[in-house]
């Protein structure tokens, strides 16, 4: 197999991103999003929002991490961040076993940047790695603020329960996204 046969099989891989739906809804409120669409949003968020990033932020690989962080999804699924009961160490598991399987589809080399690049975001030890990883705990709500709560209703949320599990990813990676959107989740809530 050529390094351009294995390069067109990742590439036809990854298309299955799109058929993998995340509790999250689009910002009209009139479908869920899928996470090909989620992954491009947050590049996009990257790109746009570049400003917020801390000094020495290399916004190329934010972006780069932004494009490839939910590939493991293709096997593992979306694991939504307010469903109650999940197993974190299978679903670690299975988004690594994933990884292996995906990035291993391209060439030697090539298969172990991305991976490492995977690893980076999921390590969030770095500065780019902490940054892309507050862009996409914040682009989740800034679609909930825009359908009225439409992701939120279902699994009960209430502002404490995002203000847990979004702000400590925010403030770590990107203080200011916090500092925005956590007022307006507040007012939302009525909190």
């Amino acid at each position: 197999m050529s390094a351009l046969d294995a390069q067109i099989a990742f590439l036809t891989e990854a298309c299955k991103l799109r058929g993998i739906e995340r509790a999250s809804r689009l910002a009209d409120n009139s479908r869920q999003e899928n996470s090909a669409e989620h992954s491009w949003h947050l590049a996009l968020f990257a790109l746009v929002l570049e400003g917020e990033a801390p000094a020495g932020v290399n916004i190329n690989r934010v972006i780069r991490m932004a494009l490839i962080h939910d590939l493991v999804e293709i096997d593992a699924g979306d694991a939504p961040i307010f469903e109650a009961g999940l197993d974190q160490a299978a679903i670690e598991a299975a988004e690594s076993a994933a990884a292996d399987r995906i990035f291993g589809l391209l060439p030697e080399a090539q298969a172990q940047e991305l991976r490492a690049l995977w690893d980076e975001f999921e390590a969030a030890e770095t500065a780019d790695a902490r940054f892309a990883k507050a862009l996409d705990r914040f682009q989740p709500p800034v679609l909930n603020l825009a359908n009225g709560g439409a992701s939120w209703t279902p699994y009960n949320v209430d502002y404490a329960t995002v203000e847990s599990r979004l702000r400590p990813p925010m403030e770590c990676g990107a203080p200011g996204l916090w500092a925005w959107v956590g007022p307006k989740v507040r007012a939302f809530f009525g909190a």
